[in-house]
């Protein structure tokens, strides 16, 4: 089992850049994948970006070439750097792990939440 915290999240405005972090506790972090989601207003939660075991990555296209996923095991933390954010990545931003090596796109892949970060995008 893991416990997730991620963190990060601010007001920005549209053109800035942000960094969230997701801490996870308990020796065994190497194994998940970890996926970063996104809950807007009046919407679904949404597949952001993900991160294997081994640094396989798959993006969303909504951010790809502007968002990027990493992890550092050593330190049980995965990351998620937004560059060139706009109003529409306004969202509670939340961290996810699953205890699997396949890199999976839904909400119900994924067993463990933190409990979200709000990032806010001014124009």
């Amino acid at each position: 089992q893991v416990q997730l915290v991620d963190s990060g999240g601010g007001l920005v405005q549209a053109g800035d850049s942000l960094r969230l972090s997701c801490a996870a506790s308990g020796r065994t972090f190497i194994r998940y994948t970890v996926g970063w989601f996104r809950q807007a207003p009046g919407k679904e939660r949404e597949f952001v970006a993900a991160v294997s075991r081994t640094g396989t990555t798959r993006y969303a296209d909504s951010v790809k070439g502007r968002f990027t996923i990493s992890r550092d095991n050593a330190e049980n933390t995965a990351f998620l750097q937004m560059n060139s954010l706009k109003p529409e990545d306004t969202a509670v931003y939340y961290c996810a792990a699953r205890d699997s090596y396949w890199v999976r796109l839904e909400v119900n892949d994924y067993d463990y939440w933190g409990q979200g970060t709000q990032v806010t995008v001014s124009s």
